[in-house]
């Protein structure tokens, strides 16, 4: 089967929890319960959207796709893409792109004016990636805040 992104099915989390284990290494592990609820409140919800891409059947990447509704624009939502992974032994093999215009298209479609996405990766390769998919990293300044 060739590649081919889609939205992530109940039968995904598996694959999406190895490839996460991948992003943040040092992320406790959540309990198998709490990850078959949060999965299911995922799914389930309309704005939210995990995408995979499936390589001869396999999960290799994903992207979560967060669309906004907004009062602002004309009404026009935005979006935010968090949890871009792709498997470490497959990077640099073109997935991440096909991935990550599909799920700008997702956005597209959905009638976003916008997509925004951060990344912690001090990585200029993980940098050069997003520039690479269009992205503009002096068009916003970014803030962040953690609870004490």
């Amino acid at each position: 089967m060739p590649r081919h992104v889609r939205e992530a099915a109940p039968d995904d989390l598996a694959a999406i929890r190895r490839l996460y284990a991948q992003l943040h290494p040092k992320d406790p592990q959540l309990a198998d319960t709490a990850a078959d609820e949060i999965f299911a409140t995922i799914l389930s919800t309309p704005g939210l959207q995990l995408h995979v891409l499936e390589d001869d059947g396999e999960v290799v990447a994903t992207t979560y796709l967060n669309l906004i509704p907004n009062l602002t624009r004309g009404g026009a939502p935005y979006a935010v893409i968090e949890n871009v992974v792709v498997d470490e032994g497959r990077r640099g093999s073109g997935l991440g792109k096909q991935l990550m215009a599909a799920t700008l298209e997702a956005a597209w479609d959905a009638g976003c004016y916008k997509v925004m996405l951060m990344t912690g990766s001090q990585t200029p390769a993980t940098h050069a990636f997003y520039r690479r998919c269009g992205f503009d990293p002096d068009e916003k300044q970014a803030y962040v805040q953690r609870p004490a």
